[in-house]
């Protein structure tokens, strides 16, 4: 039986707007945000394309009010 992992990252890309600019994702939704695998969002991050992920107790993640930004001025 193969375990569904895009119902959780749905959930998590839905919720993204209502999400607080402090909040702090990790790199599949980066990824989905963008519309590149986990690797291009790991090159663009490295290369300055999108905001530089930072890590938490261990934990590697980005600043959703950051990602907000570099996305909208991606956008138009």
């Amino acid at each position: 039986m193969a375990i569904n992992q895009t119902a959780p990252l749905n959930v998590a890309l839905s919720s993204f707007d209502s999400l607080p600019d402090s909040a702090r994702v990790r790199v599949p939704i980066v990824a989905a945000l963008h519309g590149v695998s986990v690797v291009t969002a790991w090159r663009w991050a490295r290369d300055g394309r999108i905001p530089a992920p930072s890590k938490r107790g261990g934990v590697t993640s980005w600043n959703v009010g950051e990602l907000r930004r570099s996305l909208s001025l991606a956008n138009g």
